[in-house]
């Protein structure tokens, strides 16, 4: 489990991770697919850290697929979401300046299930997603979704 550290500028005391994370709606665009995380308990976008040799839609897709087992596609980036004022800091130690992408993606094929990583999900409105313990970071990135805008928001 990790914890986030804030302060002025303690990003510098760690190094810079991408990560990235999915939007995915249901068929009526009212919903958007949550996981819970085993590690900590919490409600979450499907997503994770790029790899060297991928992309990071590449990253998304492949992330989706462990944590879900559904296919997607890519169709827009919604937002760079980034600060220097917030580390993450893991139990071996590891800290980490994150600059997280969040893709709108689409189901193209697959079967919703559990993974090593998630212990539930469901699609959940914005209004129940107020309810939900919810990773911090992903309330931002579940905002802009549903503004239904399509520029690129950079926060």
């Amino acid at each position: 489990m990790a914890k986030i550290i804030t302060g002025h500028r303690v990003g510098q005391n760690g190094i810079i991770r991408v990560g990235c994370s999915a939007i995915i709606f249901d068929q009526h665009r009212e919903k958007v697919l949550l996981t819970r995380r085993e590690d900590n308990n919490q409600w979450c976008l499907p997503g994770g850290g790029m790899e060297p040799g991928e992309s990071a839609s590449e990253a998304c897709v492949r992330e989706v697929e462990e944590e879900t087992g559904l296919q997607v596609t890519i169709n827009r980036l919604i937002g760079v979401y980034t600060t220097p004022h917030e580390l993450i800091v893991y139990q071996d130690g590891n800290k980490f300046q994150l600059v997280a992408l969040c893709f709108e993606a689409e189901i193209v094929e697959g079967e919703l299930r559990l993974s090593c990583e998630t212990t539930e999900y469901g699609y959940f409105s914005y209004q129940e997603i107020q309810e939900l313990d919810l990773l911090l970071n992903h309330t931002q990135r579940i905002k802009d979704a549903y503004t239904g805008e399509m520029t690129t928001f950079i926060r």
